[in-house]
């Protein structure tokens, strides 16, 4: 076997072999990459799509350098404090990036949807990495149509829910639609870390960053156990949910945010919540430093990885 680009020559899935962090195909902590997803037990991939930003753009980079900062995570070393190696008995496939002719603005989010269902066919369990995040509203819509209306756990400096008279492609609207829709069923969602004005709620129960500062997580966690209450939950998690000291390189900084420690200790801590699936959106490169937000965002993947494996031996159990 060739000790470098294992993620193309590799046909072992379990667990990842010794390869040089800095060099290599950059797939996302270095697994397989492939169309072919029959045997794998989580799927990921990447919707490189910023078109619909309010303010900087930049994250239709974002998959690309979540990417690259996960390569130093491919060791074993990457998931702690968990107990263990997810690769060990995890197979999860790197299916690149979700297609879409930019030429086209007006059928994009149309187009994430129809090639996420069709995952969704064979895929027990999908993480996307975007993009802005309105890539969260077809990813919803596909998920939704597997399983059912869905619960939402939210980590956001921004609500996301404002009303607008006609549906648009906006990173800001897009949960105001689902909820309309019928998507999402807002009286079991919860919106945590939010640092922005919004008048209406729309029946999300919201908890801002500075009750996360001043109650702590667990006090958070179980508030967002007894939202949920059982239902079947889609995460996302807008890299924006971190104070600007901890991710710099988004489109929408705000002030006052979380730290990584808190994003990722609020994530470990969701064992007994039933997410079908997960996405995380809104790292922006050009705005980065020293890849600070890209590895944030790799490490809080690494916890999505790894928070799953817990959630499949919690039910084997």
């Amino acid at each position: 076997m060739h000790p470098i680009d294992q993620a193309l020559t590799s046909d072992n899935v379990l667990p990842a072999a010794l390869e040089p962090t800095y060099s290599g195909v950059l797939s996302l902590f270095k697994r397989r990459y492939s169309k072919d997803i029959t045997a794998a037990d989580i799927v990921t991939v990447g919707v490189p799509y910023d078109l619909s930003v309010t303010n900087r753009p930049g994250t239709r980079f974002g998959p690309r350098a979540i990417r690259e900062a996960s390569s130093t995570l491919s060791w074993d070393g990457g998931s702690w404090p968990w107990d263990f190696d997810p690769f060990e008995s995890l197979n999860m496939v790197d299916y690149g990036d979700i297609y879409f002719d930019h030429g086209h603005p007006e059928v994009i989010l149309e187009a994430i949807y129809k090639e996420t269902r069709s995952i969704l066919e064979t895929a027990p369990f999908l993480i996307s990495m975007g993009g802005d995040h309105s890539v969260s509203y077809p990813l919803l819509k596909a998920h939704a149509e597997k399983f059912g209306p869905l619960a939402l756990i939210q980590i956001d400096a921004h609500s996301d829910t404002w009303q607008e008279d006609e549906k648009r492609i906006d990173h800001g609207t897009m949960f105001y639609h689902a909820i309309k829709e019928g998507i999402i069923d807002s009286n079991k969602s919860i919106q945590v870390g939010i640092r922005s004005r919004n008048k209406d709620t729309h029946g999300c129960t919201i908890i801002d960053a500075n009750s996360v500062h001043e109650k702590g997580v667990d006090a958070t966690v179980e508030q967002i156990r007894k939202v949920t209450n059982g239902a079947k939950t889609y995460l996302t998690f807008d890299i924006d949910g971190l104070d600007p000291a901890f991710a710099p390189g988004t489109g929408t900084p705000v002030c006052g945010g979380l730290s990584t420690w808190q994003g990722q200790s609020i994530i470990r801590k969701l064992v007994d919540v039933d997410i079908i699936g997960m996405d995380l959106v809104e790292v922006s490169p050009p705005y980065d430093h020293a890849q600070i937000t890209a590895l944030a965002a790799a490490s809080l993947l690494m916890d999505f990885i790894c928070l799953r494996k817990a959630r499949l031996d919690t039910l084997k159990s």
